[in-house]
């Protein structure tokens, strides 16, 4: 089979795996990530990262809900779930996320950059995840 062909073969159930592994990465990353920045710079630093990192994860769920109504309406199947149910949940995650943030950086002390670096969880877990894939194609 050559490159571009195996490509032509990634299903959805194949991206949802893909999705699912992700999610569980940025969970791992978060752990550990929470528990050195506890030890090295306190709990405020480590709640901020926690709560970058929950952005991050309902991130990634709320795109995986997306991407199955897309590829149900590609396929001219029904969606699991309702567009319109699945889009309001994913624009009310926005403001909770806002919510999130703001609360966080309002009562906790910590550093942005640790706040940051949990948004950016979600990104570097799909960057592997496609580093992964693109490997094992």
């Amino acid at each position: 089979m050559t490159e571009a062909n195996s490509f032509l073969n990634y299903t959805d159930a194949d991206l949802r795996a893909s999705m699912r592994r992700a999610m569980r990465l940025t969970v791992i990353l978060a752990v550990l990530g929470a528990a050195v920045l506890t030890i090295a710079f306190g709990w405020q630093t480590a709640a901020l990262f926690l709560a970058g990192a929950i952005v991050s994860l309902t991130g990634i769920y709320e795109w995986q809900q997306l991407i199955v109504i897309v590829n149900a309406k590609l396929d001219n199947q029904q969606p699991p779930r309702a567009t319109g149910f699945t889009l309001i949940m994913f624009f009310l995650r926005l403001g909770i996320a806002g919510l999130i943030i703001y609360a966080s950086l309002r009562w906790f002390h910590g550093s942005l950059y640790a706040l940051l670096s949990g948004l950016g969880l979600a990104v570097i877990a799909l960057t592997l995840e496609a580093l992964r894939t693109l490997r094992f194609q």
